[in-house]
């Protein structure tokens, strides 16, 4: 663990949250954090929650319910996830500020017995340290006045921790700087959104397909009643993405809103940026995707879809035939674009595989930095304030995506 002591420091304006957040996304960056699933989620929760100020939630029960989907009234001494996650997560931090050149980096931390993250800059805390002056009770002795050179010696080591703190301060201010200046791929990618004051929309899929529910008597749960109903569903391989995607907007501040296709309209899509998620499934995402180079296909017989290029409309790479993808073992593909939507003066993101997979793979690309960090090398340079789109290929193996790999980049 740290073996340093530091001390704690309240990130107040939205500068220093903004510090923070940066700082969150560099550690979560580091092979220590980025191939995992579990931890990455939890330390991003904790936080976006301390930062947004209820610290005082983040126990253990809450957490378990919040991050991993537990029961309300779950047993927390028979499943320690909580606990387990934390002492792994102290584990990686520790790692990863040991490592050079994160020496003089923001500390963000989780203490051991707390799961309120610190955050603090160490060698400022060292040089506080150093800056205590010893305690001694010294006698005064009016009628003999202290020679000037002892009164240098004393202030001596004073103007060294001054100028010290002075040159540590420049440091800091610089690397701040050099940050402000110098955005990661995936803060440039979704600056458009967190900039925005409006909540994000998210617009996916939505279908009436139950006319019953089955539902368990409040007295009785194994006695069950079917009763007729109109029912509005929604795919849970779209769920992925879309969670994905607004834990990441959680954690730069951001509100955003969930709406079926059916349910949307012009008038919301022209109000907020948007988040469209599905694609065969979707109609605002068809119609989105229609008139740019890599869009949506299929035949009349709706047997086999792909991705078109509008550049090369013979070219048959990114096609899937329905029989495959019932095996549930199939190479999927999907569109991931951003770009200012004309229609709305708006930003908009898609997330969208022709099947279930790939819509997976959209989402877990869209908030990794390593994937951001790649497409960014890529596509041209000035890529951050132009449209862009990328198409992604994914192993399906029952049923569950890989990791999704680029396949084509496309900026304007």
């Amino acid at each position: 663990m740290l073996s340093e002591q530091v001390d704690t420091w309240t990130p107040s304006s939205q500068e220093d949250k903004l510090a923070v957040t940066q700082q969150l996304e560099r550690l979560l960056q580091n092979p220590h954090f980025h191939k995992s699933k579990r931890f990455p989620v939890f330390l991003r929760f904790v936080v976006t929650e301390a930062l947004a100020g209820r610290a005082d939630n983040l126990k253990e029960r809450t957490l378990g319910v919040e991050v991993f989907g537990k029961d309300p009234h779950y047993d927390t001494t028979e499943d320690p996830i909580v606990r387990v996650t934390a002492g792994e997560i102290r584990k990686r931090i520790a790692q990863y500020y040991q490592e050079p050149g994160h020496e003089h980096e923001l500390r963000v931390l989780l203490p051991p017995g707390s799961y309120v993250p610190h955050f603090c800059f160490p060698d400022e805390a060292k040089a506080s340290d150093h800056a205590k002056p010893e305690k001694h009770e010294l006698p005064i002795e009016a009628s003999e006045p202290k020679p000037a050179s002892r009164i240098a010696a004393r202030q001596f080591p004073w103007a060294k921790i001054t100028a010290a703190l002075l040159v540590l301060a420049a440091a800091i201010g610089t690397v701040f700087a050099w940050q402000a200046m110098h955005p990661s791929a995936i803060e440039q990618f979704w600056a458009p959104f967190v900039k925005s004051s409006d909540p994000v929309l998210f617009c996916i899929a939505d279908q009436s397909q139950y006319s019953t529910i089955t539902l368990r008597d409040a007295s009785d749960p194994q006695r069950q009643t079917t009763l007729s109903d109109r029912m509005i569903t929604v795919i849970i391989d779209d769920v992925n993405p879309l969670v994905d995607i607004a834990g990441l907007l959680h954690t730069y501040g951001r509100s955003y809103r969930v709406q079926g296709e059916t349910a949307t309209t012009l008038s919301d899509l022209r109000r907020s940026p948007s988040v469209f998620i599905g694609a065969y499934d979707n109609g605002w995402t068809l119609r989105l995707t229609a008139p740019l180079r890599f869009h949506f296909a299929n035949n009349q017989e709706m047997t086999r879809f792909w991705i078109e290029d509008r550049n090369n409309p013979t070219k048959q790479d990114w096609v899937i035939d329905r029989s495959h993808q019932d095996t549930g073992t199939y190479k999927d593909y999907a569109i991931v674009a951003r770009l200012l939507d004309p229609n709305t003066d708006r930003f908009v993101v898609v997330a969208a595989g022709i099947a279930r997979g790939g819509t997976v793979a959209a989402g877990e690309f869209l908030v990794d930095p390593h994937h951001l960090d790649e497409f960014a090398l890529k596509a041209s340079k000035d890529w951050s304030s132009k449209n862009t789109e990328i198409v992604l290929e994914t192993q399906v193996i029952d049923g569950r995506s890989g990791p999704p790999r680029i396949d084509a980049v496309y900026t304007w």
